[in-house]
């Protein structure tokens, strides 16, 4: 017992010497996102969150998608857990279409694609980002279509002025995960490099789920007084095996989810693809005026195959998108700012459709499809006084697609196929904002927002088959929302506390509608999402950071019927019922804790509801995707140059999905997506 109470006093006589070895200063938060310039967090009238350097380096969290779904507001669902190479991010309860309705940039450019495919997040080495800026609330003047309910911005890493710095690193795991990855950053002069390269290999929790990337991010900068030139190169690799779902249906007793939780259904699925991606930017200081234009070129290619019980598909893509982005933002005093700007996207779609790999060169289908996007945008910022700031905005878009679909009869397997008519679509949409930041005290203030925004459904949604499976362009009309949020927040050096009030009203919603003969989108009709949100941290000690966020969102239809069909269902009634894949509730935890110099312990855990399975519209499948809680550890020691890491997901080894599907035709069988068990990895890396 002796020996216990001294091995004790000697711990805390460490952690308070370490204590106070930390002096701890707060500045202002700079952030790029809400204006596309930077400017203090504390005078933006919306609910913002950054996730910092460091939070990225200490969290249990491997992948980008986990480490943003800590945040409030933010639900995940991912098809497999490897690698985040099927995941996918709803900001404030839009469900399956969470990915359309929530924009995602890097530096700035978005990288959501006009397809239905998710985002490449593995193709971003979490070496190479600096931090991540979370908006939320409509963010369509400054982005344009597709940012209904936010925007999240990747911002990568910049070299520290005459500094070497770099990183070489190893992390083994369960499910025979390997992966290496090394970052370099050079500073001399004007000329600044960063570097980042990453390999990864996992055979996965499921079988047939074998997953291989890698991947490239550099960024080259050469900088003056007065500006900047910035050139980006990236690429990235992936070689996929798709495990597809665990089928359950009661009336025949079928439940592979229990009787093969780790099986694949189609053992013979697979995807590939490609990517590349080139950025210039160019910047310049005038006085109290800034100017930057960019131009860049992303380019990916991909290929799939779904064997379907017999009838193979296997289709390649052919996705290229040119982007021009100037700016301008001109400071006429410290108590007025205007930013204006423009966003050009010419987008190249190209889709073959075949039945075999071999069989590729004569396709059945061959689609072709572009898309231009032009938009002006002004968004004026005045202050009153050194306490109240008033933000306006307005943004005006032209949207032109245009696509064609030639069909081979005489190729292997197009016997029941068929062609779609061209097609051409023109469209234009509006946004505005308007936005009140006021400071009450050193430590409160509080912000009002009113937002409406759009979304042009993309290519995969355009492109299906009718009721009768002959293909066609199917072009909906423009989805648009108005956005209402209130919020309040109080910050006292490490400690602060959030809360915001958010309703978004939605017409034209673009969706699946699961009970219209063939595959065909759809206008649905009025929803609404609506909720809470609370975030906090604390800081009891220096060596002590606490953190908690909760998110109470309802989203509902408010009125509607959807036809259906004598296949499927017919006069589905929708009105007051739920929008599948929108948990209530979802709490996060975490807390750091450094007992001594060099030795970092993190915990982290995260509650999600029961939601509605994907395609249950009418709530009545009887079945929730269950809740589930997931606890998460890490721990970080540093010898010298070296650290060593452990981590361990889901630690209780919670058997889970954060996915299932109804099935459109037979009334109680639906498919879902287990999710790994307890896994634990373990990692080496070198600095210097």
């Amino acid at each position: 017992m002796r020996n216990t109470i001294l091995a004790g006093a000697l711990v805390c006589a460490a952690c308070n010497t370490f204590a106070e070895e930390i002096p701890f200063f707060e500045l202002p938060t700079v952030v790029v996102t809400p204006q596309r310039f930077e400017a203090p967090s504390d005078s933006v009238p919306a609910s913002i969150s950054v996730i910092s350097r460091e939070q990225i380096a200490n969290s249990p969290a491997s992948t980008i998608p986990e480490l943003i779904a800590r945040q409030a507001g933010i639900n995940l669902q991912d098809l497999y857990g490897n690698n985040a190479s099927n995941s996918t991010l709803d900001l404030r309860g839009f469900g399956a279409t969470g990915k359309q309705n929530t924009l995602i940039l890097l530096d700035g450019k978005r990288i959501s694609d006009i397809d239905l495919t998710t985002v490449q997040w593995a193709g971003i080495p979490l070496d190479a980002i600096e931090r991540i800026e979370i908006v939320r609330g409509a963010g369509a003047v400054l982005y344009g279509e597709g940012a209904t309910n936010g925007v999240i911005n990747l911002i990568s890493r910049q070299a520290q002025r005459d500094q070497t710095t770099g990183t070489l690193a190893a992390r083994v795991g369960s499910y025979d995960t390997q992966e290496g990855s090394a970052y370099l950053s050079y500073q001399g002069g004007p000329f600044g490099l960063n570097i980042a390269v990453n390999d990864y290999r996992s055979d996965g929790y499921r079988r047939n789920n074998h997953n291989e990337q890698s991947n490239l991010f550099s960024t080259l900068r050469w900088a003056t007084p007065a500006g900047e030139f910035a050139l980006r190169l990236a690429a990235d690799r992936q070689d996929i095996r798709l495990p597809g779902s665990r089928r359950i249906q009661p009336s025949i007793d079928l439940n592979e989810y229990e009787t093969d939780r780790r099986g694949a259904q189609t053992p013979l699925d697979f995807a590939s693809r490609d990517g590349n991606n080139v950025a210039l930017a160019w910047t310049r200081v005038f006085s109290r005026h800034e100017v930057t234009a960019e131009v860049s070129l992303r380019n990916k290619t991909q290929e799939s195959y779904f064997d379907q019980s017999g009838f193979p598909d296997y289709r390649e893509i052919e996705l290229s998108v040119l982007g021009f982005t100037p700016r301008a933002k001109l400071a006429f005093s410290q108590n007025h700012e205007l930013i204006l700007g423009a966003d050009f996207y010419h987008w190249d779609y190209e889709l073959k459709k075949s039945n075999a790999v071999a069989k590729i060169g004569q396709p059945i289908n061959n689609v072709a499809a572009t898309e231009d996007t032009l938009g002006l945008y002004v968004q004026q910022h005045l202050k009153f006084g050194k306490d109240t700031t008033l933000t306006l905005g307005a943004r005006g878009e032209t949207f032109e697609i245009d696509g064609t679909d030639i069909y081979d009869a005489s190729a292997p397997g197009a016997s029941f196929g068929s062609g779609a008519p061209a097609g051409h679509q023109g469209e234009f949409q509006f946004a505005y904002e308007l936005g009140l930041r006021q400071r009450w005290s050193n430590t409160l203030s509080g912000f009002a927002k009113i937002g409406r925004s759009y979304r042009f459904a993309n290519v995969d949604e355009a492109y299906e088959s009718d009721a009768n499976f002959n293909n066609g362009f199917q072009f909906l009309r423009p989805q648009t929302a108005l956005d209402r949020q209130l919020g309040l927040e109080y910050a006292a050096g490490p400690n602060s506390a959030r809360i915001a009030l958010f309703q978004t009203d939605v017409k034209d919603e673009i969706h699946l509608d699961p009970y219209t003969t063939g595959i065909g989108n759809t206008n649905l009709p009025p929803s609404r999402r609506y909720g809470l949100e609370l975030d906090g941290r604390w800081q009891p000690r220096p060596n002590w950071n606490l953190g908690a966020n909760y998110s109470y969102t309802e989203a509902e239809f408010r009125s509607g019927v959807l036809p259906g069909s004598g296949f499927t269902r017919s006069n589905v009634d929708i009105a007051g019922k739920n929008v599948p894949l929108v948990p209530h509730h979802k709490l996060n935890l975490d807390a750091q804790w450094t007992p001594v110099k060099d030795s970092t312990f993190t915990l982290s855990a995260s509650h999600v509801s029961a939601q509605f399975l994907d395609n249950d519209e009418p709530n009545d499948l009887g079945v929730k995707i269950p809740a589930y809680t997931l606890v998460d550890f890490k721990f970080a020691q540093k010898f010298g140059a070296w650290q060593a890491a452990l981590a361990i997901n889901n630690l209780f080894d919670e058997q889970y999905y954060s996915y299932a599907v109804r099935s459109q035709f037979t009334s109680d069988r639906y498919a879902v997506y287990p999710l790994p068990g307890r896994t634990a990895t373990a990692s080496l890396s070198y600095r210097f």
